[in-house]
């Protein structure tokens, strides 16, 4: 009996005995052998999916930033696309007209027998009916420009930036829209529209800006609100200003075909990203402008 007990009580202290020093230090040396060798196999895809998502993330911005410019440029007031890319040492620059409807006015050769003409020969004519579905989404407003047969800068008075062929809104009533003034009689020679089409240029907007890196990444600004200047922006045309992409370079080219009525606009954008140690990508747009007015 005695030695019974005896070795029920060596069988529990072995039990309770644990591990050794040396079986821990030797668990503790495989799991990081082990460690070891699974970082090495998940490291560099690990990184390579990160690598991929950031350079997914900066191409689809720069995208984003080109297609908004591309929409813009589509919609311009004809002819009024100006590209400065020689007159500054450090920025390229880009300007237009913004628009955001359009529509035909009553003329007297297409037959009216009633109803309100646009004049181009009375100044103290105000006032003109609109054929056809009013301007809307957005809708014309009082302060908004309208704008008829933009023929472009060398083109005066068919130059939308002198204000020769740009008239203030004063009211709307119906499908009746009364003028400010009426440049467009007192332009000389009076340029009425061959197909009576006529241009609204928001008041909030008017013309617009974008100012972008030759060669040291910066930002690539947007500026509109700024009024009408004669000549193409050489510098910040001040107004209101927001960044449309960050760590940015471009290239820009603007040709015409002998017509002037159509013209290509490219634009290579190379964005590098500040956190990966400049790696850099690069995007690539043509736009197509129709400049008939």
């Amino acid at each position: 009996m005695t030695i019974f007990k005896y070795r029920l009580r060596s069988s529990a202290a072995r039990a309770q005995r644990g591990f050794t020093l040396v079986e821990a230090v030797m668990v503790m040396v495989i799991t990081g052998i082990l460690a070891a060798m699974v970082a090495v196999f998940i490291t560099s895809p690990v990184k390579g999916y990160m690598d991929t998502a950031r350079r997914a993330e900066i191409t689809d911005a720069a995208d984003a930033s080109l297609r908004r410019l591309a929409r813009e440029v589509r919609l311009a007031l004809p002819n009024s696309l100006r590209v400065d890319t020689t007159s500054n040492a450090t920025y390229n620059y880009i300007e237009f007209i913004h628009t955001n409807a359009g529509g035909r006015y009553r003329d007297a050769s297409d037959g009216s027998t009633s109803g309100n003409v646009l004049d181009f020969t009375d100044n103290t004519k105000l006032s003109f009916d609109v054929l056809g579905p009013m301007p809307s989404n957005p809708a014309l407003v009082n302060g908004d420009l309208i704008v008829v047969f933009n023929l472009g800068p060398g083109y005066a008075p068919a130059d939308a930036y002198l204000a020769g062929n740009r008239a203030q809104v004063n009211s709307v009533a119906g499908n009746t829209i009364t003028l400010a003034s009426n440049p467009f009689a007192a332009a000389s020679p009076p340029l009425p529209s061959p197909n009576r089409r006529f241009h609204v240029v928001p008041s909030t907007v008017e013309a617009v800006t974008y100012e972008c890196p030759k060669l040291v990444p910066g930002n690539m600004t947007r500026y509109w609100n700024y009024g009408f200047n004669a000549s193409a922006p050489t510098a910040a045309p001040g107004g209101n200003s927001a960044i449309a992409m960050s760590n940015v370079t471009c290239e820009v080219g603007y040709s015409q075909n002998v017509s002037f009525r159509n013209a290509l606009l490219y634009i290579k954008l190379a964005v590098t990203d500040g956190t990966s140690g400049g790696e850099k990508i690069e995007v690539f747009q043509q736009i197509h402008v129709d400049n008939s007015p």
